[in-house]
């Protein structure tokens, strides 16, 4: 399985390519909750600090400026220690 991969601080101009700031947007305050996702996930944080643990896997941080992408078919626990707010676009 594809594990989560976190780019960063990525250029402004990429981000403008994928037209992130026109895909919907998330918040969540902090708390602590399984996830599993039905399709590949890209997202990018305006806000927040979270560990994401994949279930059998080692845990990645993320915070605000990342860009993160989630493989389809990963279960996971979110810990969101600061509230989140990210651009989110399913694949």
């Amino acid at each position: 399985m594809d594990e989560i991969r976190v780019e960063h601080d990525p250029a402004p101009a990429k981000l403008e390519v994928m037209g992130v700031y026109d895909w919907p947007i998330w918040t969540k305050e902090a708390s602590t909750f399984p996830w599993t996702y039905d399709s590949d996930e890209v997202c990018y944080l305006l806000e927040g600090d979270v560990t994401v643990t994949p279930d059998g896997g080692s845990p990645v941080h993320i915070q605000r400026g990342d860009l993160v992408t989630f493989p389809k078919g990963m279960k996971c626990t979110w810990a969101i220690r600061e509230a989140v707010r990210k651009h989110y676009d399913f694949r």
